[in-house]
């Protein structure tokens, strides 16, 4: 649910501004509002949700999930559905992190993979499937309703969350306050200067001075750590290379997976006349691909491990990006670069994942899954701002812009593919008990 509301608005964007009269910004902004408060929130959240209880704040960030939707399918005007799209971020914020950190804490490692390549099959299938459902609901009943759906979604959720998951925390600490007000600015910068650079210019004054204090939040934020002794996020981890090449190689898979699902979806309709309901069905092999190579994909990493799945994922979606880049008179020709980026980002996906959560101690998950989190929300941002500039400076809709888009999707990919090499091998050792068992990561 939380992925799909990523992008599910994008097909309902032209409905939404011929009922509420909206300006292309405010359309704009009513994706970017959802996007900027999940990135800015995600370290706060995982931290308060180690400390008061995962399930307990997993179960409170989908009633505020579910109350937004709420305000947005009741939403008369532009601002006040933006402000509800921002409501929605910060309940999103709660729940992504902590649904991985949930899920780390309930599997031992040596079941880990599996089962988040299952999930990592959930999300990526609603990630694509924004698109096709948004352009669906829209078309048969109103935008409203792609909101609506939510409401029982959450309801039923919450009561079995509550009921069947055991509550899980992390280490006993005081909640570091400073330290996520800072993170939390650092973040706002940074997302902010990439999701306006293309429409107030990359040198514009509103752009430098976000980045400027973007820059500038995570280096205090940095100081701060380091000298606190109740840190959110303990710099000691970032010199466990598996945990920092897993989250450099996140950041580029979900940049490039993100932007090419946004100029895909507009490549169906502005070069091959498809309705926003057929371009979704169009990316069905993508999608398909996902659902059956994901799960898979998740028990091959408690075998092989990491390092192998994310360069072999990453390698197959820069092919497939590149081949999309070359464009196709009839959509039957990308059929199979569809099927190559889905079988590459199910295999790097759930692979990713599990390094950034296995390389560090079992009691750190639920923060690990909060910094893996928020790098693939930057990535996915800055995978669109960038490569949004790159559709306009080869001639957008009427240039070249698609072609080039998705070719800065394949060096994006390449990128995640070298991050993978840093990873290290790993090996597993089997213990009498099973709740004792580890992965034992080689070189850490």
């Amino acid at each position: 649910m939380v992925a799909l509301d990523t992008l599910v608005v994008a097909a309902a964007l032209t409905t939404i501004r011929s009922d509420l009269g909206a300006s292309a910004e405010q359309l704009e902004w009513t994706v970017n509002a959802y996007g900027l408060s999940f990135a800015m929130l995600l370290m706060t959240a995982a931290a308060i949700g180690d400390r008061l209880g995962r399930r307990r704040t997993y179960a409170a960030g989908l009633a505020l999930f579910t109350a937004a939707s709420v305000a947005c399918a009741l939403a008369t005007t532009l601002p006040f559905l933006i402000a509800a799209r921002a409501v929605q971020g910060v309940g999103a914020a709660m729940v992504m992190p902590l649904a991985m950190g949930l899920l780390g804490a309930a599997f031992p490692p040596e079941r880990r993979g599996q089962a988040i390549g299952v999930f990592s099959g959930v999300t990526g299938i609603a990630v694509l499937g924004g698109p096709l459902i948004g352009g669906a609901v829209t078309e048969g009943l109103s935008w409203q309703w792609i909101f609506w759906i939510n409401v029982p979604i959450g309801a039923v959720v919450i009561a079995l969350v509550l009921a069947k998951i055991p509550e899980s925390t992390g280490p006993a600490r005081r909640l570091d306050l400073i330290g996520a007000v800072l993170i939390s600015l650092a973040v706002l910068g940074l997302v902010w200067g990439t999701v306006r650079g293309e429409s107030a210019g990359w040198t514009s004054a509103e752009v430098l001075t976000a980045f400027a204090i973007g820059v500038v939040m995570l280096l205090a934020f940095g100081l701060w750590e380091r000298r606190t002794d109740h840190a959110m996020v303990p710099l000691a981890f970032f010199r466990n290379r598996t945990f920092t090449a897993a989250n450099s190689a996140g950041f580029f898979l979900t940049a490039a997976l993100i932007s090419a699902v946004f100029f895909l979806s507009q490549y169906m309709q502005a070069e091959l006349g498809s309705a926003p309901f057929k371009a979704g069905l169009q990316l069905l092999p993508w999608t398909a691909t996902l659902f059956v190579v994901g799960p898979i994909a998740g028990r091959l990493v408690d075998r092989v491990g990491e390092r192998p799945l994310v360069i072999i994922g990453m390698a197959l979606q820069t092919i497939g990006m590149l081949w999309l880049s070359r464009g196709a008179d009839q959509y039957y020709e990308l059929i199979a670069p569809l099927v190559i980026c889905g079988c590459g980002i199910s295999l790097a996906m759930p692979a990713a994942q599990s390094a950034a959560m296995s390389a560090l101690p079992r009691e750190a998950v639920g923060i690990a899954s909060g910094i893996y989190s928020m790098n693939r929300q930057l990535g996915g941002a800055a995978g669109v701002a960038v490569l949004g500039s790159v559709f306009t400076a080869a001639g957008g809709y009427t240039g070249d812009g698609f072609e080039r888009a998705l070719a800065g999707g394949g060096v994006l990919s390449l990128l995640g593919a070298l991050s993978g090499f840093a990873i290290a091998a790993r090996r597993r050792r089997t213990g009498t008990d099973d709740h004792v068992d580890e992965l034992v990561v080689e070189g850490v």
